[in-house]
């Protein structure tokens, strides 16, 4: 039977020294691919872990790589802490980064939902003011309405009182006219009437003048006692006569004021001058009645001069130089 023979102290090194520098070389790579593409992370507190060996050889060469290699696993765990600081700050940079976004976007959105809101408030307020607008263009329309029916109403109103007026004139030119006939009427009756009236006078006076040539003539004829006396009689005669006169001539230029009565008398005091005209006619006594004495007055001065009084004696005329005449309706031949 052969026996086996125990493998030397650099023979038991070797494999586990070969393990060891692949190991250093990996981790050599991948600390330089993650420092190339890992940004800077803060400082962190580094973890080593070490893995100690009991080795049977306590030699100076054993001792030496293994001081070698526990600084080579020292800097490898030294380049693994640093490593994971590196992913540590590269991910506490992501949340950062993602906090940062979150953040933008969050405030993004609150920047669109204010913007909507403000669009929203905005698109309120011109549906407020729109409907403002269509609310007043109503109430305008509807005031403009009433006015036009206000206005309507009055020159309908208007219409109304010009066609009464116009028809209250119709009536007022109707009875002027019915009044101008009566008038008209009244004028031709009391022509009628001035004439016969006048005619009778005429006839009256006539009789008077004849009266008076024979009274002359008596006066011529006779005695001188009688011839005094007829003259005397004669003079109260004409006197009388001169008295109905004037009262006819008065009637003649008199017009009936609507007031006048019968029974009514006035008294008037006249002067006259010896050829028959009047010069002055005053109100000696009134009737009460204003318009009827008034036109008594005016009905003697329209008779302006008595040519019948020319060639009286002066002891006849001298009563009639300033006289008193009593009026009555019934004087005036009403």
């Amino acid at each position: 039977m052969q026996q086996q023979r125990e493998p030397s102290a650099s023979e038991s090194y070797f494999w586990p020294s070969v393990w060891a520098i692949g190991l250093h070389v990996l981790v050599f790579g991948m600390l330089f691919v993650s420092f190339a593409l890992t940004p800077e992370l803060p400082p962190a507190k580094p973890i080593v872990q070490a893995t100690l060996y009991q080795l049977k050889s306590k030699s100076q060469a054993t001792t030496q790589t293994n001081q070698k290699i526990a600084g080579e696993a020292k800097k490898s765990a030294a380049r693994q802490t640093e490593v994971e600081q590196m992913e540590q700050k590269k991910v506490e940079q992501e949340a950062v980064k993602a906090a940062e976004q979150k953040k933008e976007e969050a405030a993004q959105k609150a920047e669109e939902a204010k913007k909507a809101d403000e669009a929203k408030k905005a698109d309120e307020a011109k549906k407020a003011d729109e409907a403002k607008k269509a609310d007043d263009a109503k109430k305008a329309a509807e005031a403009k309405k009433a006015e036009e029916k206000q206005l309507a109403d009055i020159a309908k109103k208007k219409a109304e009182e010009e066609a009464k007026k116009a028809a209250e004139e119709e009536a007022k030119k109707a009875a002027a006219e019915e009044a101008k006939k009566k008038i008209v009427e009244d004028a031709k009756k009391k022509a009628a009437a001035d004439a016969a009236k006048k005619k009778a006078q005429d006839a009256a006076r006539k009789s008077a003048e004849d009266k008076k040539a024979q009274a002359l003539a008596d006066l011529l004829s006779d005695t001188p006692q009688r011839q005094q006396a007829l003259a005397d009689e004669q003079g109260d005669e004409v006197a009388g006569s001169f008295d109905d006169l004037i009262r006819a001539r008065a009637a003649e230029g008199w017009a009936r004021p609507p007031s006048a009565r019968k029974g009514m008398t006035v008294v008037l005091q006249i002067g006259m001058l010896p050829d028959g005209t009047v010069t002055s006619v005053s109100v000696a006594k009134s009737s009460g009645d204003g318009p009827f004495d008034a036109s008594a007055v005016a009905a003697v001065k329209n008779i302006g001069r008595l040519t019948e009084m020319q060639g009286m004696k002066p002891s006849d005329f001298a009563p009639y130089r300033s006289f008193k005449m009593t009026f009555t309706p019934e004087d005036l031949a009403l």
